[in-house]
């Protein structure tokens, strides 16, 4: 069992972009092992602060000799295996995690901005579990731990005495973005998460420089995962077989991409201001029954 950290998979992608799938995907290789979103581990450079974006500055020696030593106790439990790493918030830290993992291997997955829309906007009707904070916790430094549990047990209070349709927030926090919580109706707000997180991990992911990143879309990862699943493996140096395959086919739903039209079509036509221009980047078109 090697005892150095071997050179971990980071893949950024936005919330609700297919980053699990993408994970699970790459995590059916016997050399790999899935780490889901310890998202704790990655504020601990700053985990009162109201936004989540850091960068170089905020990688410290301190930060960085603490953050490497954890990912490297994580694959020694696991038996050695290369990491593949998923926290959908990093797409605001992109200088940041590049600056505490300079030899990673990075991946970007982007999905069509209405099908993420549509299930951020559910997910903001939700409900966090126990189950997902003992998974947090897991994964949070100890000294932080009194902060995260106390912030759970006021969420979960509050959201019980008023019996709000939408938790107070959810997913990426930009800077900015309590003001937009008060100025914009909960669509739009969502509709410029997903625009203004996306702009900047594009933005942060090409001064890394093309030949660092391989981007894709999750739309091509389930309609065509023989040839985007091989791009992948290839880009993460690993070996690519027919069972790999076979047991990747197994697992993609092709059928989730028109779930977005269970929403209002006077609210969706709303969103577009705030989201054509990131679209067109990356190649999505407005659908036609909303102009």
């Amino acid at each position: 069992m090697t005892s150095t950290l071997q050179t971990p998979i980071i893949l950024f992608g936005n919330y609700r972009s297919g980053t699990t799938l993408a994970q699970n995907l790459i995590g059916l290789h016997a050399s790999v092992v899935t780490w889901y979103e310890p998202r704790t581990l990655w504020l601990y450079a700053d985990p009162r602060r109201p936004h989540d974006e850091f960068d170089e500055r905020d990688a410290t020696e301190r930060v960085v000799r603490y953050i490497r030593a954890r990912f490297k106790r994580y694959q020694k439990a696991h038996g050695g295996r290369r990491i593949v790493e998923n926290t959908p918030s990093n797409v605001l830290r992109v200088p940041y995690v590049s600056a505490i993992f300079p030899e990673a291997t990075y991946l970007y997955i982007t999905r069509n901005p209405f099908s993420c829309i549509s299930s951020m906007e559910l997910k903001w009707q939700g409900r966090k579990k126990w189950r997902g904070l003992i998974r947090t916790l897991r994964s949070t430094p100890v000294t932080q731990l009194p902060y995260y549990t106390g912030d759970f047990l006021n969420y979960a209070i509050m959201r019980r005495l008023t019996k709000e349709k939408y938790m107070s927030f959810y997913g990426p926090r930009y800077r900015g973005f309590d003001a937009d919580l008060k100025k914009f109706e909960r669509l739009v707000l969502i509709a410029r998460q997903w625009a203004i997180c996306n702009r900047k991990a594009r933005e942060d992911l090409e001064r890394l420089g093309k030949d660092r990143v391989l981007w894709f879309r999750y739309e091509h990862l389930v309609s065509e995962p023989d040839v985007c699943l091989r791009r992948i493996y290839q880009h993460c140096s690993l070996d690519f077989t027919e069972e790999i395959l076979s047991k990747a086919k197994a697992m993609i739903d092709p059928g989730r991409q028109e779930k977005w039209k269970r929403l209002d079509t006077e609210r969706l036509k709303a969103v577009i201001p705030h989201i054509r221009d990131e679209m067109k980047v990356y190649g999505y078109d407005v659908p036609p029954e909303l102009g």
